[in-house]
């Protein structure tokens, strides 16, 4: 997976019925489509899943206008020009390095 893969099909997102419960649920405040948006715009790859069915996906850190982090999975489809969002939240300062690229105790 490259980000370039990301950005070509990011005009076609499709959010999962669990990405956008999870967006709405979100303990810091619900996520809005537009900061996930933005958040992919400028984000990166932290971390890889090759092995994900249906599609290879990924982990990406971006952060919204207002400087949110999120951590946004991802699987670009570049045969269809989509990009499926298949969930999104705010990383856990407690769960995970202060940056929010790496797991505490990974």
């Amino acid at each position: 997976m490259n980000y370039e893969d990301i950005r070509q099909c990011l005009a076609e997102c499709r959010f999962t019925d669990h990405a956008r419960r999870e967006m709405e649920v979100e303990p810091p405040g619900v996520i809005r489509v537009d900061e996930v948006l933005r958040a992919l715009e400028a984000g990166e790859i932290i971390e890889e899943y090759p092995e994900d069915k249906p599609y290879p996906s990924g982990l990406i850190l971006g952060r919204t206008a207002a400087g949110r982090p999120l951590h946004i999975v991802c699987a670009p489809v570049t045969a269809e020009g989509k990009l499926v969002i298949i969930t999104v939240y705010q990383p856990d300062p407690a769960r995970w390095d202060p940056e929010f690229r790496r797991r505490r105790g990974a």
